[in-house]
């Protein structure tokens, strides 16, 4: 029976973590796909830059370069996944079929360094479509790598004063370079929903 017990505990304990697995997303060759470089240029703006994956010792990760213009009605850059209701990345299928009740995920980390500017995390859900419509929370990444933790309940909505961030519709993550003039360096090693 001890036996029984005992291995019931490691199947539970097993389980546990695949799921917490699932929520874990590297970046790296096989996963850069899911993501786009994105700049305000779609809308008329001049900023420019690029993203590129890059390794340092044995960390892959994604870097976001740039020039942050707010001329033209522009400023931004960002790295943004891909967004599809058919063929979703990886990482929203997780989320979504990952057996949680959406309102149990508490946020997300990223490990992160850069230039020492403020970057913004801008999730977008299957009912925000404008493009000036989503929720942000702001971050500091320094020169050395770091995980920044960034609670849902802190998410503000851009254009609304409703708050309530439902984690089980995100259809579209990016790592935004935003709102003032300034020279983007961010590079990002991983993001986990936690």
């Amino acid at each position: 029976m001890k036996t029984i017990f005992n291995f019931l505990i490691l199947v539970f304990v097993s389980l546990a973590t695949i799921a917490q697995d699932d929520l874990f997303f590297p970046i790296e060759q096989n996963t850069i796909s899911d993501w786009n470089y994105v700049s305000d240029r779609v809308m008329g703006g001049v900023s420019t830059g690029g993203a590129s994956l890059e390794k340092d010792g044995d960390v892959t990760f994604a870097r976001l370069t740039g020039n942050v213009s707010t001329r033209n009605n522009g400023g931004f850059i960002q790295l943004r996944s891909k967004v599809s209701l058919f063929d979703k990345p990886k990482m929203f299928q997780s989320i979504h079929n990952a057996g949680r009740d959406g309102e149990s995920l508490k946020g997300v980390r990223l490990r992160v360094r850069g230039n020492g500017e403020i970057y913004h995390v801008m999730i977008r859900t299957y009912f925000n479509w404008s493009p000036s419509d989503y929720y942000f929370h702001t971050f500091n990444a320094g020169a050395d790598w770091r995980i920044v933790e960034l609670p849902f309940s802190d998410f503000r909505r851009s254009n609304s004063k409703e708050t309530t961030l439902d984690i089980s519709q995100i259809r579209d993550f990016g790592i935004v370079a935003y709102g003032r003039d300034f020279k983007s360096d961010i590079s990002i090693a991983s993001l986990e929903f936690y």
